[in-house]
C-alpha cells in the first residue's frame, strides 16, 4: 500500500507539470531512489507502469538512479527529478 501512494502522488506531480507545459504526453520520467526508500528500482518499475495506465506518463520512459547513501538527507525519499514531455 505504501507503494501505491507513492506512486499516485509521484504521477500526479508529473500529471500536473505536463498539464502545465500543455503536453499532449509524457516521454520520458527520471526518479532518484534514496538508499532507505524500502524500494527496488524493479518494484518502483513495475509500480510506476501499473500506475501510469491511462494518464499521460504511460508509455514513458523511466530512468531510475538510486542512492546507496544511507547518510544522505533524502535517504529516505524518492525524488522527480525531471520529466520529458511531447
Amino acid at each position: 500500500m505504501h507503494e501505491h501512494s507513492l506512486i499516485a502522488n509521484l504521477l500526479s506531480r508529473i500529471d500536473a507539470i505536463a498539464r502545465e507545459q500543455n503536453a499532449a504526453r509524457v516521454v520520458g520520467v527520471s526518479v532518484w531512489i534514496g538508499a532507505l526508500a524500502h524500494i527496488s528500482a524493479g518494484h518502483f518499475r513495475e509500480h510506476f507502469e501499473d500506475g501510469s495506465r491511462g494518464s499521460l506518463a504511460q508509455g514513458a520512459r523511466l530512468d531510475i538512479e538510486v542512492s546507496d547513501d544511507p547518510e544522505h538527507p533524502q535517504a529516505q525519499d524518492i525524488l522527480l527529478r525531471s520529466i520529458e514531455v511531447g
